[in-house]
């Protein structure tokens, strides 16, 4: 299959550019920004928890559906930086050990499994930006990352697992929303490991640009650290103006 590679580089990102990110590959991503998957802000741990399966695939499968692709977000709750999403394609007769809801893995095993769904399924990346979410919101922002990941991904799939309880209205593709669906589906669970990944190597990244604010290890997210340095360094463009607390600190309310 052809590869598709439409990324942004570091520089570009790290001035504020608006454009999306689009990776859709088979292969480990070559982008620069998106190849370092460490990630410092994993919790908890793998072991002896419960793991999605298959079932929702083979369903889907029992319908005629073919190529299947689990989709997840990541970043809806973040004061600074994109929402990313993640569309993949699982070879289910290579299917990584361990696949769970991200937030459920330690960091290593999450960078495991993410270098390993690039090497054996076809998988998208997109963002929505900053700009992006406070012009539209962050659900609808949400949905349009979604929408990108979905598109980028060439051929496109038959059948659409997405996490959540909604299906984004710019998706045409027959879909099924599957509340929790990262701890239910191996597809949805691989989207939302690669997701989280992509978005936390881009978060630190931009905390070497904006020292301060602790994104290496908060990705953005509302911890004391970052709320701190809000009040004291203030504002950067990489954060979102429709967030109260950001608001606040703008308008002085």
């Amino acid at each position: 299959m052809a590869v598709v590679q439409q990324c942004e580089q570091n520089t570009s990102r790290l001035t504020g550019a608006s454009a999306p990110i689009f990776c859709s590959n088979s292969l480990p991503c070559p982008c620069p920004s998106l190849r370092t998957l460490a990630n410092p802000t994993g919790f908890g741990s793998d072991r002896g928890m419960e793991q999605p399966d298959t079932s929702l695939e083979t369903a889907a499968q029992a319908k005629g559906h073919l190529k299947i692709a689990g989709v997840d977000e990541v970043g809806r709750g973040p004061l600074a930086g994109p929402v990313t999403a993640a569309a993949v394609v699982l070879d289910m007769t290579r299917l990584p050990e361990g696949l769970n809801d991200s937030k459920k893995l330690t960091a290593k095993k999450r960078a495991s499994l993410a270098q390993q769904i690039w090497a054996t399924a076809e998988v998208s990346v997109a963002e929505a930006s900053v700009e992006e979410i406070d012009s539209i919101n962050i659900l609808k922002a949400s949905h349009l990352a979604m929408e990108r990941a979905v598109a980028a991904l060439d051929p496109p799939p038959d059948y659409l697992l997405i996490d959540g309880n909604l299906i984004p209205a710019g998706l045409e593709i027959p879909s099924e929303a599957v509340v929790k669906g990262d701890g239910k589906s191996v597809s949805i669970a691989a989207a939302s490991i690669v997701a989280k990944e992509v978005r936390d190597s881009l978060m630190v990244d931009l905390a070497q640009q904006f020292p301060g604010y602790g994104w290496e290890k908060n990705a953005g997210y509302p911890s004391k650290q970052h709320r701190e340095a809000l009040v004291e360094l203030g504002v950067t463009p990489h954060h979102r103006r429709s967030f109260k607390p950001v608001h606040k600190i703008l308008y002085q309310e």
